[in-house]
């Protein structure tokens, strides 16, 4: 996977810019604010229709403007590719590849992946369980764009029938009843489906974790993962039965994918209470190391890295031992403070006030 070129209007603070990337690494420095993060967002966006910062659509398009889009020039397996997204504000977003507009804009998933790395990285392990499944979720539509589908089709059925129970108000009637048992039935197949498939990333990435931690520790220590759904020994459709009278009463799907959990351990302890924060920060920099290999071992496409500021919260020793893990590929490297030594640039770019210019 290479991305060659990047054009942006309207993007976040952007009004225009025209990017062209180094093969093997490409260097964005610029003080703080003046819009490296929003240059690797760009090149996510088009990954994951989404912004790895967490922030919705509206907040992409550059204020005042109605639209922002999104266009690159990328090569895949030796196919050309040009990509193109339009985000509109309030409105509906649109996709093309090679100029051939996509029915869904979802069907621009897998046209590229990318990996990323960020300060924020560190709520994969101290944060709540909700950042480690979508964590798998993220994974899994990296493998393939089916995923997304299936996270949709559970996601509505957990609004209807939470919708259900709310409106219920613990009050139990015929009606009720039936319809649940309706909703349980497409709950407990959506369910199965995407706990199956986290479960075996889980496995995956498992073994490929724990040597991402050995290199970026600099140290060897005994980590495990494992996916956590109570439910799963006696089969989500007898779970719901069982828990339906308390789900009445509270007003909320207390069992399902959406409550599971993956579980982090340095040796024999849960990480996220019991390890410090450079063990911490090192397993969450293994976590995105191991599903970069899973993607690319099971897509047999090597995805972008893209490193946004992570060297600002890494010491030294931690920082060369990242570069030294890095796999073979293509990388974009945000930084506001100097490059580490390893870091040996074919491409430095200078961002000041939302415009890029070489460095």
């Amino acid at each position: 996977m290479q991305l060659r070129r990047l054009w942006l209007t309207d993007f976040r603070g952007y009004r225009e810019a025209d990017v062209a990337f180094d093969p093997g690494l490409t260097a964005v420095l610029g003080p703080n604010g003046q819009g490296k993060t929003n240059l690797l967002e760009a090149i996510g966006y088009l990954a994951t229709l989404g912004s790895f910062r967490g922030a919705p659509a509206d907040a992409l398009v550059r204020v005042g403007a109605e639209r922002a889009i999104v266009r690159a020039e990328a090569e895949r397996e030796g196919r050309e590719l040009l990509l193109e997204a339009e985000i509109v504000a309030g409105g509906r977003n649109r996709a093309l590849i090679n100029k051939q507009p996509l029915k869904r804009a979802r069907d621009l998933l897998g046209a590229i992946r990318v990996t990323v790395f960020s300060p924020d990285d560190l709520t994969l392990v101290k944060g709540s369980p909700g950042e480690r499944r979508r964590y798998l979720d993220d994974v899994l539509v990296s493998l393939s764009p089916r995923y997304d589908q299936m996270q949709t089709d559970l996601d509505r059925v957990l609004r209807q029938r939470g919708a259900l129970l709310k409106q219920a108000g613990g009050r139990v009637s015929a009606e009720v009843e039936l319809t649940l048992d309706v909703f349980d039935a497409k709950l407990a197949a959506a369910g199965e489906a995407l706990a199956s498939a986290r479960r075996n990333l889980v496995a995956s990435l498992e073994p490929l974790l724990a040597t991402a931690y050995d290199q970026v520790a600099s140290e060897s220590a005994l980590v495990r993962a494992t996916y956590a759904a109570p439910w799963m020994d006696e089969g989500l459709a007898a779970a719901l039965v069982a828990a339906r009278r308390d789900d009445l009463r509270r007003g909320v799907s207390t069992v399902g994918p959406h409550r599971d959990e993956l579980e982090l351990s340095i040796g024999g302890l849960p990480a996220r209470t019991h390890a410090s924060q450079g063990e911490q920060r090192s397993l969450a920099l293994a976590l995105r190391l191991a599903a970069h290999h899973v993607v690319a071992e099971h897509t047999e496409t090597t995805p972008v890295l893209l490193l946004d500021d992570v060297f600002s919260e890494l010491d030294p020793e931690r920082s060369d031992a990242l570069l030294r893990s890095l796999p073979p590929g293509q990388t974009v490297l945000s930084t506001a403070g100097g490059l580490p030594a390893g870091a040996v640039p074919g491409v430095v770019l200078q961002v000041r006030a939302g415009a890029v210019a070489p460095g």
